[in-house]
C-alpha cells in the first residue's frame, strides 16, 4: 500500500473512521442499550420492582448516553456527507428518539421528588420504549436502502417505514430488553432476579429469529451482498461471525438455565458485537448501505488525521471514566433502602 499516494491515504483513514464509529456504535448500543432496556422492562412491574430498576441505573445512565453525542460528532466530522443524507433520511425517527430520551430523563428525576411516583414511573419506561423503537425505526430503513443520487437524499419522509423495519423494531426491543435482564441479574436478587432468568430465554429466541430474517432479507434485497456472500472464499470467511453470533446465544441460554449472573450480560454483550461485525463487514466499503461509500463520504485526509489525535485523547479518558464508574457503583441494589438513587 502506497501511504505517499492520496487516494490511498485518504482511503486508509476512511478505513480507520468507519472501524472507530463501528466501534463507538458497540460501546453504545451495549451500554445504552441495557439502561434502556431496563427502562421498557420497568412497564411491566410494579411500584416496588420499578424502584429497584431505576435505582440501578442512577448513577450510570446518562454517562452511557455520551457515546451516542460522540457518534453524531464524530459522523458530522469524519463522514459529513453520509450524516447529511442519514438525517434527511430519518428525521422522523432520530426526533422521536431525542423526544424519548427527553421524556425518560425528565422522568427519572420527578420519580425521585415528586408524590406520583407510578406516574412518572410509568413515563420513565414509556420514554424508554419511544427511544428504543425510534432506533429500531432508523436501523430497519438504514438497512433497508437509503434512495441517494449524486450525493442527495431523494426518497419520501416515510421511507424508513416497511415491513422489514417493524421486524428490526422488533429485534431491537427484545435486544435491548434482553441486555436489561441480564444487567438487572448481576444487580438484583429473589423475585426480580428470577423474572430476569425467566423473561430472559423468552427475549433471547426473539433476538435469534428476528437475526435469522435480516441474515436472509439483506441478500434478497442487495443482489451486490448476495453475490458477495456465497462467492468462494469470501463464504467461508462471511460464515465465521454468524457461526460465533449462534454459539454465543447457545452458551446465553446454558447461562440462564445455570443461573450464571454475569456470563449472561457477557454472552448478551458478544452476541451485539458479532452482529454488528458482520453487518460491518457486510457493507463495506459503504457507510450508507447501497448508497456511499466511505471514500464518497469522507472528509478530507488534513481534516481525518486532525480528528484522529482529538479522538485518541479523548477516548481512553472515556473508557477509564466508564470503567471507574462502574467498579464504584458495584454490587447489588439494596430494595429496602430509602434513597435508591
Amino acid at each position: 500500500m502506497d501511504f505517499g499516494n492520496p487516494q490511498e491515504l485518504h482511503h486508509v483513514l476512511a478505513t480507520v473512521w468507519f472501524l472507530i464509529i463501528g466501534l463507538f456504535m458497540v460501546f453504545y448500543v451495549v451500554l445504552d442499550g441495557f439502561d434502556l432496556g431496563v427502562g421498557v422492562l420497568s412497564l411491566f412491574v410494579g411500584e416496588r420492582r420499578r424502584k429497584v430498576m431505576m435505582a440501578s441505573l442512577g448513577s450510570i445512565w446518562d454517562a452511557n448516553e455520551t457515546w451516542l453525542v460522540v457518534i453524531g460528532g464524530t459522523l458530522f466530522g469524519a463522514f459529513p456527507l453520509a450524516y447529511g443524507t442519514v438525517l434527511h433520511g430519518l428525521y422522523i425517527p432520530i426526533i422521536l428518539m431525542l423526544l424519548g430520551f427527553m421524556l425518560r430523563g425528565v422522568s427519572f428525576e420527578f420519580h425521585e421528588l415528586s408524590e406520583r411516583k407510578a406516574f412518572w414511573g410509568a413515563m420513565f419506561g414509556v420514554g424508554s420504549l419511544l427511544a428504543t423503537i425510534a432506533q429500531g425505526f432508523a436501523l430497519g430503513g438504514l438497512l433497508n436502502g437509503v434512495k441517494v443520487v449524486n450525493g442527495v437524499y431523494v426518497g419520501s419522509v416515510w421511507e424508513w417505514l416497511s415491513p422489514f423495519s417493524v421486524i428490526v423494531v422488533l429485534g431491537v426491543v427484545a435486544g435491548y430488553a434482553m441486555l436489561g435482564s441480564t444487567y438487572l441479574i448481576i444487580k438484583t436478587k429473589d423475585d426480580i432476579q428470577a423474572g430476569c432468568y425467566q423473561r430472559g430465554q423468552l427475549l433471547a429466541w426473539i433476538m435469534l429469529a428476528v437475526g435469522a430474517v435480516v441474515t436472509v432479507w439483506t441478500p434478497l434485497q442487495f443482489p451486490q451482498i448476495f453475490a458477495r456472500w456465497l462467492t468462494t472464499p469470501n463464504i467461508y470467511f462471511f460464515a465465521v461471525l454468524p457461526a460465533l453470533a449462534l454459539l454465543s446465544f447457545v452458551m446465553l441460554l446454558r447461562a440462564l438455565k445455570r443461573q450464571a449472573e454475569v456470563a449472561p450480560f457477557v454472552w448478551t454483550m458478544l452476541i451485539f458485537l458479532f452482529s454488528f461485525a458482520g453487518l460491518a463487514a457486510t457493507w463495506y466499503p459503504y457507510i450508507v448501505p447501497g448508497s456511499l461509500t466511505i471514500d464518497q463520504a469522507a472528509s478530507d485526509s488534513g481534516t481525518l488525521v486532525f480528528m484522529l489525535i482529538g479522538i485518541g485523547m479523548l477516548i481512553p479518558v472515556m473508557i477509564t471514566y466508564n470503567v471507574y464508574q462502574y467498579i464504584v457503583f458495584r454490587g447489588k441494589i439494596d430494595p429496602d433502602a430509602e434513597h435508591a438513587y
